[in-house]
């Protein structure tokens, strides 16, 4: 995967609590119908919640729709020098 400059670019718009649409998205980490886990331009995004599901992925540009109910928004930050091969779990809880 290519490392972008950390603080790129990234947007995020929540319609009623139903709909998102976000930029900036540089890999789906994991979705499920509860939770949506993405590495972003500025960290780690766990996006919770309940009948979530991916309508729109383009990872060429970094863009991603989501629909369902969104509950939460959080993120997490990963230090950029983080080493090629390290779980995802070492990086989310250093």
């Amino acid at each position: 995967m290519e490392e972008r400059a950390a603080g790129g670019s990234h947007k995020i718009v929540v319609s009623n609590r139903r709909n998102g649409v976000l930029n900036g998205v540089l890999d789906v980490l994991s979705f499920d119908a509860g939770e949506v886990l993405l590495e972003t331009e500025q960290g780690m995004l766990m996006i919770k919640g309940s009948d979530l599901h991916v309508s729109r992925l383009t990872l060429e540009k970094g863009e991603i729709d989501i629909e369902g109910k969104i509950d939460s928004l959080t993120y997490s930050d990963v230090k950029p020098s983080a080493k090629q091969g390290e779980s995802l779990l070492g990086r989310l809880f250093r």
